[in-house]
């Protein structure tokens, strides 16, 4: 004799349970397989995208009111690691008082002299770089106009000399280049005991034997 065949009763309730869990086991094993990224990840991964788009084209400025030698160092590691275009510039401001084109040969020395240690720093770190000096009437619009015309991402200030103004490291042009940069601006204020953005190569050089 052939046993009997139970009976079995397919209710839509009971399909429903069964997809309820099926779907809940396999939304469980998805997430195991791919845990979500915690808050640090993508704050991290985020800052890794924005390097990469700001630093493409990169512009040191100085004038001689603004000192931006402490932050060649890592304008230069910063063009290195994102192989970034990298542009020295120097601003030598004409008083109205005098015309356009006059000869200033003070200004221009100490623009020589601070250009020519910015692409020392650049050919000790193999970094390719261009330097420039322009006589302009006002450093904010001479950095914005250079600024404009290299379609940069990134400009990077120093602060005011020490002792032009007393207990003040950012100035006026500085404050006025970052609120009307189009694109971002890096202040970097030297410390009163020293810097860590320095070029070690020129430090180690300097050291007397």
């Amino acid at each position: 004799m052939t046993a009997p065949v139970a009976d079995i009763h397919v209710t839509v309730a009971g399909v429903v349970i069964a997809l309820v869990i099926a779907g809940t086991v396999g939304a469980t094993l998805w997430w195991m397989l791919h845990p979500p990224s915690s808050y640090v990840q993508r704050i991290a991964k985020e800052a890794e995208s924005e390097l990469e788009r700001m630093v493409g084209s990169l512009i040191v400025a100085f004038s001689p009111e603004i000192d931006s030698s402490h932050m060649m160092a890592l304008a230069v590691r910063l063009a290195r690691g994102e192989r970034s275009e990298l542009l020295a510039l120097y601003v030598v401001e004409v008083p109205y008082t005098l015309p356009p084109d006059a000869e200033m040969p003070l200004e221009e020395r100490a623009a020589l002299d601070a250009l020519g240690a910015a692409e020392t720093i650049a050919n000790n770190n193999n970094v390719s770089i261009r330097t420039e000096t322009v006589k302009a009437r006002s450093t904010k619009q001479a950095v914005l106009d250079i600024a404009k015309r290299e379609k940069a991402d990134l400009i990077i200030l120093g602060s005011f000399r020490e002792g032009k103004y007393s207990g003040a490291p950012l100035g006026r042009t500085i404050e006025e280049i970052a609120a009307d940069a189009k694109c971002d601006v890096l202040i970097g204020v030297e410390g009163k005991h020293g810097t860590l953005l320095i070029d070690e190569t020129m430090q180690a050089g300097s050291q007397p034997v």
